[in-house]
């Protein structure tokens, strides 16, 4: 059989972007966001890539602290887990737009009483709405609890320092300039 050419040329510019670090590298043992930049201002659909369990041990649940200035956050629901939406009260009240003023904000979304098995992914996805600062970074620190253990994905790098750095880094987004 003769390997197919198309097939190769077509995979090619793929492998030299990720050679190059234009496109990230997958990554394996941790809590991760699919996406990693987006305007700020803007509406982000956040999905959490979770990619093993505890220990060859299941996940039983998924929890992710809200950034400040995230005001408005609509997750997924998933079958067989229950949603749980933890708010914070606001010190004053904040005017979203379109005649909507908020008092409190989204604190905490976990997703629990699923069984996610070690051997399997998932993503748990929400939608948010980003607030106005560009060139800032949010983090979204993520414990996973699974039958018997934990991982705390919350590590935040000191600035100027890599993530990569961490043992159990939290995800995180680059919020770019408005278009």
């Amino acid at each position: 059989m003769k390997p197919r050419l198309n097939n190769l040329r077509s995979r090619t510019p793929f492998v030299a972007a990720l050679a190059c670090g234009l496109v990230p590298p997958l990554a394996h043992g941790h809590v991760t966001l699919e996406r990693t930049q987006a305007p700020a201002d803007s509406y982000y659909k956040a999905v959490l890539q979770v990619g093993h369990g505890c220990k060859g041990l299941p996940t039983l649940t998924v929890r992710v602290r809200i950034p400040d200035g995230v005001m408005s956050v609509k997750p997924q629901p998933k079958p067989g887990w229950t949603l749980t939406i933890t708010r914070v009260k606001l010190a004053q009240p904040v005017d979203l737009g379109h005649g909507r003023t908020v008092t409190e904000r989204p604190g905490e979304i976990a997703w629990s009483g699923g069984s996610l098995a070690d051997e399997h992914f998932d993503e748990f996805r929400m939608v948010m709405k980003l607030p106005d600062r560009p060139g800032s970074t949010l983090y979204l620190p993520v414990v996973q609890k699974c039958k018997d253990g934990v991982h705390r994905w919350i590590e935040i790098p000191d600035a100027g320092k890599p993530a990569a750095e961490l043992k159990e880094p939290a995800p995180a987004i680059v919020l770019t300039p408005k278009p």
